[in-house]
C-alpha cells in the first residue's frame, strides 16, 4: 500500500472538490444580484459540464504527449488563472466561455486522479479506498458552500479562496507527483470513443447517477412547494441526503470487497427505484429523513460501485480511456436528465420527479438483468 501517494491525490481531488462546490453557488448569487434571469442562470452553470464532454475525449491524449502529471499540474493552474478572470469580468456573457473554459481545464485533474486512486488501491481493498475516495470528493463539495458562510459573496474574497485551493491542489500534486504510476504506456492505446462499446452498462449507470444527483438538488424543492412544505425544511432534506451520500461510501465499497462491485450496483439501483416509489407516500411523514438518507446513499453508490468495477475490469490505456468516458457520461447525464425530468413535470405535475426517476432506475436495472442474462 502506497499509502503517501493515495493519500496526496485524495488531498489533491478534495481541495479540487472545495473550490468547485464553492464556485457554483458563489456564481450564481452574483448573477441573481445582477438581475440575470433563472433561465440565463441555469444555462450559464451549464456550461461546466458542457467543458466536461469538450475535453473528455482529449484527456487519453493528453495524458500520453505531456504525461499524466505534467498535465494535472498544469490543468491546476490553469484552473486558478481561469477562475480569476471569472471574479475579474463579473459579467454574464463573458462567463459563458469561461466557464466551459474552467470545466474543461479542471476535469482532466478530477480524471487523473481518479485513475491514480484506481490504480493505487490494491484489488482486495480496492471498495474501501474508493468508497473513502467517494466519502471525501462529496464532503469536499459539501464543504464548498459553507466556505461562502465564512467569506461571503462580495468583492474578491471567495474568489481568493477558489484560487487558493486550486494552487493548494496543484502544491499537494506536486509532492507526490513522482510516486504515482504511470497512466500513459505506450503500446495499444485505446479511445474514449473505442472504449464506449466494451461498458455500455457502466457507462449507462454513470448517466443515471449524474442525472439523478442534478435532477434531485435542482427539482426536489420544486416538489416540495407543491406539498406545501417550507423551503427551509426541504434545505434540511437536501442536506440530510448529502449526509446520506458522505456517510455511507465506504460501508458499500466494503460491501462491494465481499459481494461484488456487480451486485452491490445492482443493489443500489434497486433502493434507488424504491426510494422513488416511497417518496409520495413519506414526502409529509417523519419517515421521509431516513428515506432521503438512505436514497442518497445508494443513489451515489451507483457511480461509486461503477467506478470499483472500472477498476476490476480494465487497466493501462483502456482504464484512462474509460475514466474520461465516464466523466463525459457524466456531463452527459447532468445536462438531459434534469430538463427531461422538469419538461415531465410541467405535464404530469409533481408527480414527474418520482415517476422520472424511478423510469431511468427501472430501465438500468433492466438492462444489468438482460445483460447478465446474455453473458
Amino acid at each position: 500500500m502506497q499509502w503517501a501517494a493515495i493519500t496526496g491525490v485524495i488531498a489533491t481531488v478534495s481541495v479540487f472538490a472545495i473550490a468547485q462546490g464553492l464556485s457554483y453557488p458563489l456564481l450564481s448569487f452574483i448573477l441573481q444580484r445582477q438581475g440575470v434571469s433563472p433561465a440565463m442562470i441555469g444555462l450559464s452553470a451549464a456550461m461546466t459540464p458542457i467543458g466536461f464532454i469538450v475535453s473528455s475525449p482529449i484527456i487519453p491524449a493528453l495524458a500520453r504527449r505531456f504525461g499524466a502529471g505534467r498535465t494535472a499540474l498544469t490543468c491546476a493552474a490553469l484552473s486558478a488563472v481561469v477562475l480569476a478572470l471569472i471574479g475579474w469580468t463579473q459579467n454574464v456573457y463573458l462567463w459563458f466561455p469561461l466557464r466551459l473554459l474552467i470545466g474543461a481545464v479542471t476535469n482532466p485533474l478530477y480524471v487523473l486522479s481518479e485513475i491514480w486512486v484506481i490504480a493505487l488501491a490494491p484489488p482486495a481493498r480496492r471498495g474501501r479506498i474508493m468508497g473513502l475516495y467517494s466519502t471525501i470528493i462529496s464532503a469536499g463539495f459539501a464543504a464548498g458552500p459553507l466556505c461562502l458562510l465564512a467569506v461571503g459573496t462580495q468583492g474578491w474574497r471567495p474568489f481568493l479562496v477558489g484560487i487558493a485551493a486550486f494552487v493548494l491542489c496543484g502544491f499537494c500534486l506536486a509532492l507526490v507527483v513522482r510516486r504515482l504510476p504511470r497512466v500513459d504506456e505506450a503500446g495499444h492505446q485505446v479511445s474514449v470513443m473505442g472504449f464506449m462499446p466494451l461498458a455500455w452498462l457502466l457507462l449507462s449507470a454513470v448517466v443515471v447517477a449524474a442525472g439523478f444527483e442534478q435532477a434531485v438538488l435542482a427539482l426536489l424543492p420544486v416538489y416540495g412547494t407543491h406539498h406545501g412544505i417550507a423551503e427551509a425544511r426541504m434545505s434540511a432534506l437536501l442536506s440530510v441526503m448529502i449526509a446520506g451520500n458522505i456517510a455511507m461510501q465506504v460501508p458499500l465499497g466494503l460491501l462491494a470487497q465481499r459481494l461484488t462491485a456487480r451486485l452491490v450496483r445492482f443493489i443500489c439501483v434497486l433502493l434507488t427505484l424504491f426510494g422513488c416509489v416511497l417518496l409520495p407516500m413519506l414526502i409529509e411523514t417523519p419517515l421521509i429523513w431516513p428515506c432521503v438518507f438512505v436514497w442518497g446513499a445508494v443513489s451515489y453508490g451507483i457511480y461509486t460501485m461503477s467506478i470499483i468495477e472500472l477498476g476490476e475490469r480494465f487497466t493501462g490505456s483502456a482504464l484512462v480511456a474509460g475514466n474520461a468516458a465516464f466523466s463525459l457520461m457524466w456531463g452527459v447525464g447532468g445536462i438531459l436528465v434534469p430538463p427531461l425530468t422538469g419538461g415531465v413535470m410541467d405535464v404530469l405535475g409533481a408527480g414527474g420527479l418520482p415517476a422520472t426517476l424511478g423510469a431511468i432506475c427501472a430501465m438500468l436495472a433492466g438492462a444489468t438483468v438482460v445483460r447478465r442474462r446474455v453473458v
